[in-house]
């Protein structure tokens, strides 16, 4: 089994080379992380520039470094390491859990794995247990035996709470967006902005959230497809648009000038006309 192992904690985190030399143990392991911390990244790719991709080492084992997102680490590692049968992403420097999915760099490696119709899991710990990941390797190896005996499990979230007891199922947990804005200033006093979390009160049953606060490891099954299937049937029987119209004169397969008129265009990159500056800043 060829395994490829990501984080965006950086290509030099002690938890990417904790779930590393784990997954050694269930195939051949080849490392392609970003060169700095990416946290939050989001399903970021670069698109406007070239990227390059360097070797490093990394406790013996083979390791890249990528001066890109997660998921252009988990693209290029794919394009130079053929076949790859699994994606793992992590083991993340902070819990991703509930609303985390939506802007995780850890889920997004996992995330364009699947893209690239391979298997991506992301695995996350709390912060503050670093550099001491031993004792969450056994727990690791757990999760890669179950997780690798279904290979119906295209796409997985992990969640590891301080002192785990066992491993359960959930659901993510998402009501509300748990972001804020604190603002603050510079030594000039210039208004700047700080992007942080509010913790979350109370949790449901059955979640990851709640999962990790019980003391289990959480494994959330994901999917690509956000699409709302209920409130999208319900929508078309109550305000119905040219679904009938696009029914009857819609062709069942597009044609190959029209399928590439689209992909011409979902292809095509803007490009900026010009860059803003506030006065006072400095440009090169």
């Amino acid at each position: 089994m060829r395994i490829l192992v990501s984080n965006d904690d950086g290509v030099y985190s002690p938890g990417l080379a904790c779930l590393a030399e784990v997954a050694s143990e269930f195939g051949s392991v080849r490392v392609v992380a970003p060169d700095v911390e990416r946290s939050s990244s989001g399903h970021a790719i670069t698109a406007s520039r070239p990227l390059w991709y360097r070797p490093t080492t990394i406790r013996q084992l083979q390791a890249f470094r990528v001066d890109g997102t997660p998921a252009d680490c988990v693209a290029l590692g794919a394009h130079h390491w053929e076949r790859v049968d699994l994606v793992l992403s992590g083991l993340n420097i902070g819990l991703n859990l509930g609303n985390s999915i939506w802007h995780s760099g850890t889920l997004a490696a996992a995330k364009q794995a699947a893209l690239l119709g391979l298997r991506g899991v992301a695995l996350s710990a709390p912060a503050g247990v670093e550099p001491e990941y031993e004792p969450f390797k056994p727990w690791i190896r757990q999760v890669l035996h179950t997780l690798l005996d279904d290979s119906s499990l295209r796409l997985v979230n992990v969640n590891f709470p301080r002192n785990p007891r066992g491993m359960i199922w959930t659901r993510a947990s998402v009501r509300q967006y748990d972001g804020r804005i604190v603002p603050t200033t510079d030594p000039q006093g210039r208004e700047l902005y700080w992007f942080t979390v509010t913790p979350i009160d109370s949790t449901e049953e059955g979640t990851d959230r709640w999962a990790v606060e019980q003391g289990w490891i959480s494994l959330t099954p994901l999917r690509l497809d956000l699409t709302d299937e209920a409130r999208l049937t319900e929508v078309r029987q109550r305000r119905p648009l040219d679904e009938a119209l696009a029914a009857a004169v819609s062709e069942v397969t597009s044609s190959p000038e029209a399928a590439r008129a689209v992909r011409e265009d979902e292809a095509a990159v803007p490009i900026a006309s010009h860059v803003h500056t506030e006065p006072g800043d400095a440009t090169s």
